[in-house]
């Protein structure tokens, strides 16, 4: 096999096989509904990617690899399933990228994305596969030739359990991404303990309710285990600083979930280096696109893009912007959100109304479905007390942000620190690219 075909290529997952792959030596092609960013990312590293989807992308690949939200009335599957092509879903593709390899595999209904580039800069001679862009190499994937592989595992489809596990990491276990798991709980966790039985080593969460009850030898981590917890600006930076195992850590970003983050990145880490390199290698990480992502960085006008879409780390995230807003002069901030799925928004409206609570001003851009059929949410009612302003999308210029509706300007930020929440295409608007 050396063709292989991805339909999503543009996906942040499915792009991440076929980098490696391509990085490889390996004849890629994808395809998508439309270019973005991405994909002309992946055009310029040699993958041929067409738009949009239809049977006659299909040419000679050996292999069709399928993401998630493919049904089985696409073109393209179809196609290949016709030819007797050999088809996988993404979930029954993993094996093959990861069986031959000893993987430091990283899950968790948030903050997974962080460790795992965090894990990916300290363990500089590993391969790396991230849901995220690394802003240290500038992609969500890493080759390299070498039997570690620092592996983003994915809970949203129960495709953890198939990442060949040397060392499991997890975050946390909030229940997120129900729909998959028939809304049970039980089965939602005996996933998890699947995912942590498959491994030899275990780095943990300690504080996580769910893992407190199993009974398995593992490394537990306890945000309590951080010392002297500060935030500076290094460099025009925001820098977490803390102490561990009496050595001094500086990780980029703030907020006390990011030393977390960082230390199961370091206990995980530390079953290949010493603490000292560790604590060298931690600066190489310059954040991740979309997570506290600083756009603009003037003296009374920030700018921040952050993936954030679920009421815990919208939560984490604001107050980390508001600290960081207080330690640089600036008075006001503003949030921005995009909310993601209509499920997803019903199933947590109460954490949504309260996790903007210390915003001090809230903009409602209209729903990202992300494919489902539109559900009525009176978000004004719901809302109320923050009084937001719902614009239908946003413009952005240097050092200026509009909020527009039906064609006209709502209104329009020059000053402050505006922070976008979603995982839909409003990191695109906030870029100016939409």
């Amino acid at each position: 096999m050396h063709k292989f075909h991805f339909i999503g290529i543009g996906g942040i997952g499915l792009s991440a096989l076929a980098r490696y792959l391509n990085a490889q030596g390996f004849e890629i092609s994808g395809s998508d509904l439309k270019p973005t960013p991405l994909t002309s990312s992946l055009q310029k590293e040699g993958i041929k990617v067409f738009f949009p989807q239809k049977k006659e992308n299909i040419k000679d690949p050996d292999v069709v690899v399928y993401s998630a939200v493919i049904k089985d009335d696409n073109p393209e599957l179809a196609e290949a399933k016709k030819r007797g092509i050999k088809t996988f879903s993404r979930k029954e593709f993993l094996p093959f990228v990861l069986n031959n390899k000893k993987v430091i595999s990283v899950c968790g209904a948030h903050g997974k994305s962080t460790t795992t580039a965090i894990l990916a800069s300290i363990l500089r001679d590993s391969s790396a596969l991230i849901g995220a862009e690394s802003k240290e190499f500038k992609s969500n994937c890493r080759y390299k030739d070498s039997e570690l592989m620092v592996f983003e595992a994915d809970e949203s489809d129960g495709s953890f359990i198939n990442s060949n596990p040397y060392i499991s990491v997890v975050t946390n276990t909030e229940p997120e991404h129900m729909e998959y798991y028939n809304h049970d709980l039980n089965l939602f966790y005996s996933f998890y303990e699947e995912f942590l039985k498959k491994a030899e080593i275990r780095v943990v969460n300690g504080d996580d309710e769910f893992i407190k009850t199993l009974n398995l030898p593992m490394k537990k981590v306890y945000l309590q285990d951080a010392k002297n917890i500060r935030f500076e600006i290094r460099e025009n930076l925001p820098k977490t600083i803390f102490e561990y195992k009496n050595k001094e850590f500086e990780v980029y970003g703030f907020g006390e979930h990011l030393v977390l983050d960082a230390l199961l990145a370091i206990e995980a880490a530390s079953e290949f280096l010493e603490l000292e390199e560790i604590a060298k290698n931690i600066k190489n990480y310059k954040g991740i696109k979309k997570r506290f992502d600083i756009l603009q960085n003037e003296d009374d006008f920030i700018l921040i893009d952050d993936y954030g879409h679920h009421p815990t780390e919208i939560k984490a995230t604001l107050k980390s912007a508001i600290h960081y807003a207080r330690l640089i002069g600036i008075e006001k901030v503003i949030a921005i959100w995009q909310p993601h799925k209509y499920s997803r928004t019903i199933d947590n409206l109460e954490g949504f109304v309260e996790c903007f609570n210390d915003a001090d001003e809230l903009v409602i851009l209209p729903v990202w479905s992300a494919g489902e059929a539109p559900v009525e949410i009176d978000f004004k009612k719901h809302f109320k007390k923050h009084n937001p302003i719902f614009a239908n999308k946003i413009k952005v210029d240097r050092k200026k942000i509009m909020l527009i509706k039906d064609g006209k300007t709502l209104k329009t930020y020059d000053n402050g620190l505006i922070i976008g929440f979603g995982a839909g295409d409003i990191t695109y608007q906030l870029r100016g690219l939409e």
